[in-house]
């Protein structure tokens, strides 16, 4: 993983204050969040100038009883097979929001795959590794942070599979 120290700000969400303490090289990016937008991920991407398959939604599925995170680009979609093959299991849906949240610590739309409450398995799209660096919620609506798909998959613990279609 690339370490470059990074000073810590004030006002921080527990992704960036995870990142800072990793010693990860990462960038975070802010805009200003519509909150009539429809989707959170694709804001995210035209509000920053950056094509929609390097932006990934964080999603919170559960694969037979248990909380699993997925990684995958804002311009497809999870298949939720898919992801519960990855991880082993037989059946998959997504999770019910509020569970998501009160797991994860961070509201819809917001939701980071870094420094969350209580470590959940997590699963990246394969094609997050295409890309030098990718874009994801730092835990705040209009908040970003991009760093590249390795580091991020080494700090959540997270491994790389074919979950998204579309896009």
């Amino acid at each position: 993983m690339a370490k470059k120290p990074r000073k810590q700000q004030q006002g921080g969400t527990p992704a960036t204050v995870a990142l800072t303490a990793a010693g990860a090289a990462f960038t975070v990016h802010a805009y200003d969040h519509d909150p009539a937008s429809p989707s959170y991920g694709e804001e995210a991407a035209e509000a920053l100038g950056v094509p929609p398959d390097r932006v990934f939604k964080t999603l919170v599925a559960e694969v037979d009883g248990a909380l699993t995170v997925a990684v995958v680009p804002v311009a497809g979609s999870l298949d939720l097979k898919a992801l519960a093959a990855a991880v082993g299991g037989k059946r998959a849906t997504m999770a019910d929001p509020a569970a998501a949240e009160r797991t994860t610590g961070y509201v819809r739309g917001g939701i980071s795959p870094l420094g969350q409450r209580k470590r959940l398995r997590t699963v990246l799209d394969a094609s997050a590794r295409t890309h030098p660096t990718i874009c994801v919620s730092a835990g705040r609506r209009g908040l970003e942070v991009e760093l590249s798909a390795t580091d991020l998959a080494e700090l959540t613990g997270g491994t790389f599979a074919e979950i998204a279609r579309g896009g």
